[in-house]
C-alpha cells in the first residue's frame, strides 16, 4: 500500500537475579506490578507497561509512547533509557522509581496511582493509515507554516507502526517550529517519507526526512520524536 498525505529464583545468585531482572525489564528484587499508573512529585501522570519485550511509558498529556531499554545501575537498580540512550526512569531494587523526564535535572520521585491500560498498537486499515498521515501532515504544515508532505509505503505488518511514526514526526516538527534553530532546520526539508525495514532509522537527506520502522521490534520498532528531531537538526 502506498499513500501520500498532504496538508529457579531461590537458588540463583545475585548475578543470576540481576540478569533475570534485566531480561524482564525490572530490578531483580522488585515486586511492583508489570503494568501500572504512576504520578510524579510535580504531578505528571504516566503508565508504565513492562508486559512486552520493551518497557513502554506513556504520559497522560502526550500521544507518544516511549519504548525504553533497561540497563544495570549501581546498587542493583535499573535505568530505563530512550532510543538516544538518555535516562528516562530509574527503578530501585525495592521497587521505587525516579523520573528524569521532568524539569528537575536530578529527577523526581513517583508513586503508584493505580492500574493502567496496556499500551498496544491496533491493526489499521489502509484508509485509517491514510487519515493518520493526513492529520499528521496537516499538524506539521501548520507548525511549519508551509506544506509538509507525508508519504508512506506501508504493508499490513508495518501500517500501525508507520501511522504512529507519523504522529511522532509531527510532534518533532511542532517542537522544531518553536525555536530559531529548529525553524532553520525545517527550511531544509518539505517531505517526510515512511517505509519498513530491518532496523529503525531517521535520516535527513536531499530535502527528505526518511523514517524507517522495523515491525519485528514491536513498539520499539519506530524512532521516538526525540530521535526524529535529532535527525532533522543534524548537519
Amino acid at each position: 500500500m502506498a499513500v501520500l498525505a498532504t496538508a529457579s529464583p531461590l537458588m540463583a545468585g545475585p548475578a543470576d537475579r540481576l540478569r533475570d531482572g534485566l531480561a524482564r525489564g525490572r530490578p531483580a528484587d522488585a515486586d511492583d506490578p508489570p503494568l501500572a499508573r504512576y504520578v510524579s512529585e510535580q504531578g505528571r501522570v504516566f503508565v508504565l507497561d513492562r508486559t512486552q519485550n520493551a518497557a513502554l511509558l506513556k504520559f497522560e498529556d502526550s500521544p507518544e509512547v516511549w519504548a525504553l531499554a533497561p540497563s544495570p545501575a549501581p546498587r542493583g537498580d535499573v535505568i530505563y533509557k530512550n532510543d538516544l540512550g538518555q535516562p528516562v526512569l530509574r527503578a530501585t531494587r525495592l521497587g521505587g522509581y525516579t523520573l528524569f523526564a521532568g524539569a528537575r535535572p536530578g529527577g523526581e520521585a513517583v508513586s503508584m496511582a493505580g492500574g493502567g491500560a496496556p499500551l498496544r498498537l491496533a491493526p489499521m486499515s489502509p484508509q485509517a493509515v491514510f487519515e493518520r498521515l493526513a492529520q499528521s501532515s496537516l499538524r506539521a504544515s501548520r507548525a511549519a507554516r508551509r506544506p509538509m508532505y507525508f508519504e508512506a509505503e506501508a504493508t499490513p505488518a508495518s501500517s500501525a507502526l508507520i501511522a504512529d511514526a507519523a504522529i511522532l514526526a509531527s510532534l518533532a516538527i511542532v517542537r522544531m517550529a518553536q525555536g530559531p534553530e529548529g525553524r532553520a532546520a525545517l527550511a531544509r526539508f518539505s517531505r517526510v517519507r515512511f517505509a519498513a525495514g530491518k532496523t529503525v532509522e531517521a535520516d535527513l537527506k536531499d530535502g527528505v526526512l526518511s523514517i524507517v520502522v522495523a515491525p519485528q521490534a514491536g513498539m520499539a520498532g519506530r524512532p521516538s520524536s526525540e530521535k526524529i528531531l535529532r535527525a532533522a537538526q543534524e548537519r
